[in-house]
Protein backbone atom coordinates (compact mmCIF):
# COMPACT_ATOMS: atom_id res chain seq x y z
CA UNK A 1 0.00 0.00 0.00
CA UNK A 2 1.65 3.50 -0.89
CA UNK A 3 1.17 6.36 1.46
CA UNK A 4 -0.92 7.70 -0.69
CA UNK A 5 -3.46 5.63 -0.42
CA UNK A 6 -3.00 5.62 3.51
CA UNK A 7 -3.24 8.65 3.53
CA UNK A 8 -6.70 8.41 1.70
CA UNK A 9 -7.83 6.00 3.79
CA UNK A 10 -6.79 8.22 7.09
CA UNK A 11 -8.80 10.97 5.84
CA UNK A 12 -12.17 9.05 4.94
CA UNK A 13 -11.95 7.57 8.77
CA UNK A 14 -11.81 10.30 9.98
CA UNK A 15 -14.64 12.00 8.31
CA UNK A 16 -16.75 9.05 8.82
CA UNK A 17 -16.00 9.21 12.83
CA UNK A 18 -16.50 13.33 12.43
CA UNK A 19 -19.75 12.72 10.64
CA UNK A 20 -20.85 10.20 13.10
CA UNK A 21 -20.69 12.03 16.23
CA UNK A 22 -23.26 15.07 15.60
CA UNK A 23 -22.37 18.61 17.15
CA UNK A 24 -25.11 17.66 19.67
CA UNK A 25 -23.13 14.27 20.89
CA UNK A 26 -19.90 16.45 21.28
CA UNK A 27 -18.77 16.46 24.09
CA UNK A 28 -17.47 20.23 25.02
CA UNK A 29 -15.03 20.11 28.06
CA UNK A 30 -16.31 22.74 30.71
CA UNK A 31 -13.93 24.86 33.14
CA UNK A 32 -15.17 24.12 36.56
CA UNK A 33 -17.62 27.29 37.79
CA UNK A 34 -16.88 28.96 34.80
CA UNK A 35 -20.73 28.91 34.10
CA UNK A 36 -21.00 30.62 37.55
CA UNK A 37 -18.24 33.34 37.33
CA UNK A 38 -18.23 35.76 34.60
CA UNK A 39 -13.80 35.91 35.01
CA UNK A 40 -13.56 32.55 34.48
CA UNK A 41 -12.93 31.17 30.74
CA UNK A 42 -14.44 28.37 29.11
CA UNK A 43 -10.80 26.52 28.77
CA UNK A 44 -10.40 23.87 30.18
CA UNK A 45 -8.85 23.25 33.52
CA UNK A 46 -8.40 20.01 35.54
CA UNK A 47 -10.57 20.59 38.66
CA UNK A 48 -8.12 20.05 41.38
CA UNK A 49 -10.22 21.06 44.92
CA UNK A 50 -11.20 18.55 47.78
CA UNK A 51 -15.06 19.33 47.01
CA UNK A 52 -14.64 19.95 43.79
CA UNK A 53 -18.47 18.20 42.17
CA UNK A 54 -16.97 17.91 39.05
CA UNK A 55 -13.85 16.30 40.03
CA UNK A 56 -16.31 13.60 41.54
CA UNK A 57 -18.26 13.23 38.41
CA UNK A 58 -21.45 13.97 40.08
CA UNK A 59 -24.38 13.86 38.57
CA UNK A 60 -25.38 17.08 37.18
CA UNK A 61 -22.17 18.37 36.09
CA UNK A 62 -19.84 18.55 32.41
CA UNK A 63 -17.56 15.95 31.86
CA UNK A 64 -14.30 15.59 32.68
CA UNK A 65 -11.33 14.51 30.29
CA UNK A 66 -10.48 10.84 30.01
CA UNK A 67 -8.67 8.78 28.19
CA UNK A 68 -11.94 7.27 26.58
CA UNK A 69 -12.82 10.30 24.34
CA UNK A 70 -9.16 9.72 22.65
CA UNK A 71 -9.42 9.84 18.84
CA UNK A 72 -7.90 6.84 17.10
CA UNK A 73 -4.13 5.92 16.73
CA UNK A 74 -3.89 6.35 13.00
CA UNK A 75 -6.12 9.73 13.41
CA UNK A 76 -4.18 11.21 16.21
CA UNK A 77 -1.93 14.06 15.41
CA UNK A 78 -2.65 14.77 11.74
CA UNK A 79 -2.79 17.86 10.11
CA UNK A 80 -6.47 18.38 9.24
CA UNK A 81 -5.79 17.36 5.57
CA UNK A 82 -4.42 14.25 6.74
CA UNK A 83 -0.99 14.55 6.40
CA UNK A 84 1.52 14.16 8.86
CA UNK A 85 3.27 17.22 10.08
CA UNK A 86 6.81 17.47 10.32
CA UNK A 87 9.18 20.71 11.31
CA UNK A 88 12.16 20.95 9.17
CA UNK A 89 15.41 23.28 9.69
CA UNK A 90 17.36 22.49 6.41
CA UNK A 91 17.11 21.17 2.93
CA UNK A 92 18.56 18.04 4.16
CA UNK A 93 15.20 17.12 6.16
CA UNK A 94 13.30 17.27 3.09
CA UNK A 95 15.21 14.25 1.31
CA UNK A 96 13.72 11.96 3.87
CA UNK A 97 10.35 12.89 3.53
CA UNK A 98 7.64 12.06 1.02
CA UNK A 99 5.02 15.32 -0.79
CA UNK A 100 1.75 12.76 -0.69
CA UNK A 101 2.14 11.53 2.83
CA UNK A 102 3.87 14.63 4.60
CA UNK A 103 2.85 18.55 5.32
CA UNK A 104 6.10 20.74 6.02
CA UNK A 105 6.47 23.71 9.04
CA UNK A 106 9.68 25.52 9.19
CA UNK A 107 11.12 25.89 12.14
CA UNK A 108 10.45 29.47 14.28
CA UNK A 109 14.55 29.13 14.50
CA UNK A 110 15.03 29.80 10.96
CA UNK A 111 16.01 32.66 9.59
CA UNK A 112 14.48 34.12 6.59
CA UNK A 113 16.87 34.08 3.99
CA UNK A 114 16.90 30.60 4.87
CA UNK A 115 13.22 30.54 5.50
CA UNK A 116 12.96 32.04 1.36
CA UNK A 117 15.42 28.91 0.63
CA UNK A 118 13.76 26.24 2.12
CA UNK A 119 10.08 27.33 0.66
CA UNK A 120 11.60 27.31 -3.20
CA UNK A 121 13.32 23.55 -2.55
CA UNK A 122 9.53 22.64 -0.79
CA UNK A 123 7.89 23.68 -3.57
CA UNK A 124 10.24 22.02 -6.06
CA UNK A 125 9.53 19.01 -4.99
CA UNK A 126 5.73 19.54 -4.33
CA UNK A 127 5.46 19.37 -0.41
CA UNK A 128 2.78 21.76 0.87
CA UNK A 129 4.13 24.25 3.46
CA UNK A 130 2.14 25.03 6.42
CA UNK A 131 3.37 28.27 7.91
CA UNK A 132 5.13 29.57 4.74
CA UNK A 133 3.17 32.63 5.30
CA UNK A 134 3.65 35.76 2.80
CA UNK A 135 6.92 33.89 1.94
CA UNK A 136 4.72 31.35 -0.15
CA UNK A 137 4.81 33.34 -2.89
Amino acid sequence: MSSEQITRDIIKQRKKIRESISEKRRVHFMRYLSWRFKRLGDSWRKPKGIDAKMRLQRKGYPPIVKVGYKNKNAIRGLHPSGLIPVVISNKKDLELLSPNAHIIYIASSVGLKKRVELLKAAKERGFRVANGGIYGL
